[in-house]
């Protein structure tokens, strides 16, 4: 019988607690950075299966980078949308302040 890879979930199980030692050096308020990074990678688990030809190493790092640009893409939204607030409150306000005059 043939030996099988195991799957990417469970690479990124044990490469996880290959960084045990490392994620302990941290300190504590980067500890949950540092988890974040691999829930991020978590959520690419099945494109990075499908893409089993790949260094896994490199799928790790693709998964926690993706991850951390929909974090960022999300964030820009909602910026654009907090400066439309406040330029639309801005209006309200000069719009207020010509009435009272």
């Amino acid at each position: 019988m043939g030996r099988t890879n195991p799957t990417y979930r469970d690479f990124l199980d044990s490469y996880e607690r290959e960084f045990g030692d490392y994620r302990r050096g941290l300190r504590r308020r980067y500890q949950s950075d540092f988890d974040s990074l691999f829930d991020g990678a978590r959520e690419f688990a099945d494109a990075a299966g499908y893409a089993n030809h790949l260094d896994r190493d490199v799928l790790v790092l693709v998964s926690m980078l993706l991850a951390h640009e929909g974090t960022i893409q999300e964030q820009r939204e909602e910026i654009a949308e907090l400066r439309e607030t406040v330029a639309d409150m801005q209006e309200r306000v000069e719009s207020a302040d010509g009435e009272v005059s």
